[in-house]
């Protein structure tokens, strides 16, 4: 058993996160209420995801002093007496929506907006503002609610952990991207524009690569994105070349639309202003898409928007309301689907994908293991728009060299 000793990435202010010592978990919910259905985990594997940095540069009302982290594998150390179908010792993937299994929603599938794990709203993720007061997972420890429904569990320990680089991405940013890819209609033939060159944009241009995408096609205005995006076989569009996306996609595919389309960059969209500088543009993501996606194609909206961004340039943003084309789309009969991932609807087959060398995510999203320590580093690094996506290893278990 371990001491009951645990640090923990904690939110201070707008630009700064601390490492600091925090509680150990127990079996409570954020109310205080004892629970038999959770499990302790020892924290294998925890990412920085792209959502926390939205919180870190003071883009929500998250509060000073939380826990960071929902992208989290772990080993199983100590389980609630009602938790049946786990034992200690198990390697799981924790998907980063909290659901309960039980109400409608879980039931329908929709585990991204359980009912029953959150007070204030319908959906419940750890260490995430707005998000039911679950403690994050960016720790030594972290405890895990609804365990047999929730975990989803390696059945060869020596094997997953073989491949837990890849098999980390589990929790968030594979499924999220794959989620944006189905609801975007990808299949066999199509033609697909991912917005944004980021870690879930690449994750959503693999999983549309495995869907039997002909073409995808992503575009972003960082170079060193855009090159690895390069590099990992997708076509890049730089948009800092052109104001008009319809042209260069036509560079690439010859006609200025796709069948398809992804946006993976959220209400912190940019756009290149008048005077060539880059400028904030909330809806410019989303209008951009509505124009080069075909009469009758869909987009799918993995992307994070908020209800409240007090950091937002415009007034009516800042509130959660853009200046969308929404004509445009009605006109062209577009699907559009937004909302959080249900991992677990996904992550089950994504595995297997990932354990038969089908989809080496871990080199698509180019994965670079840190320690818990070195968590305020890779918060700025990766906010400076370096191609990485940072793994925190707690316990040092994982090799450092990609």
């Amino acid at each position: 058993m371990p001491s009951n000793s645990n640090r923990g990435v904690v939110y201070l202010k707008p630009g700064r996160v601390e490492v600091q010592n925090i509680d150990f978990p127990t079996f409570r919910d954020p109310r205080g209420k004892t629970i038999d259905h959770g499990v302790i985990l020892k924290v294998v594997t925890t990412n920085i995801c792209g959502s926390d940095q939205h919180m870190v540069r003071g883009r929500t009302t998250a509060p000073a002093g939380m826990v960071l982290g929902h992208e989290i594998t772990g080993e199983v150390i100590e389980k609630g007496r009602d938790v049946e179908y786990l034992e200690i010792g198990d390697l799981v993937s924790v998907p980063f929506n909290v659901a309960c299994g039980r109400c409608r929603t879980c039931r329908e599938g929709d585990t991204g907006v359980c009912l029953h794990v959150n007070s204030d709203r319908a959906g419940g993720a750890y260490g995430y503002v707005d998000m039911g007061g679950w403690i994050g997972g960016q720790a030594d420890y972290v405890m895990v609610p609804y365990a047999d429904f929730n975990l989803l569990k390696f059945l060869d320990k020596a094997q997953a952990m073989d491949k837990i680089r890849d098999l980390t991405c589990l929790s968030d940013i594979l499924p999220t991207g794959f989620h944006g890819a189905v609801t975007a209609k990808v299949g066999v033939g199509s033609t697909v524009y991912v917005a944004g060159a980021g870690p879930v944009g690449l994750a959503a241009a693999a999983s549309a690569r495995i869907l039997g995408a002909a073409a995808v096609l992503i575009g972003d205005m960082n170079k060193e994105r855009l090159a690895h995006a390069k590099k990992v076989g997708f076509e890049p569009i730089d948009l800092t070349k052109h104001d008009r996306l319809g042209e260069l996609v036509a560079d690439v595919l010859g006609v200025p639309e796709v069948d398809s389309a992804i946006d993976c960059v959220g209400f912190e969209a940019k756009a290149q202003g008048t005077d060539g500088k880059v400028i904030e543009a909330p809806a410019v993501v989303l209008n951009s898409l509505m124009e080069i996606t075909r009469a009758a194609g869909a987009i799918g909206i993995p992307g994070l928007y908020v209800t409240d961004d007090p950091g937002a340039k415009e007034q009516a943003a800042k509130h959660g309301n853009l200046s969308l084309r929404l004509g445009l789309g009605w006109a062209k009969s577009h699907a559009l689907h937004t909302g959080q991932t249900p991992v677990l609807k996904y992550n089950r087959q994504l595995m297997q994908a990932i354990l038969w060398d089908r989809l080496p995510i871990a080199k698509i999203v180019n994965v670079k293991v840190i320690d818990l320590e070195q968590a305020p580093e890779g918060y700025k690094n990766f906010d400076a728009g370096v191609a990485n996506k940072f793994v925190i290893d707690p316990h040092r278990q994982l090799p450092r060299a990609a």
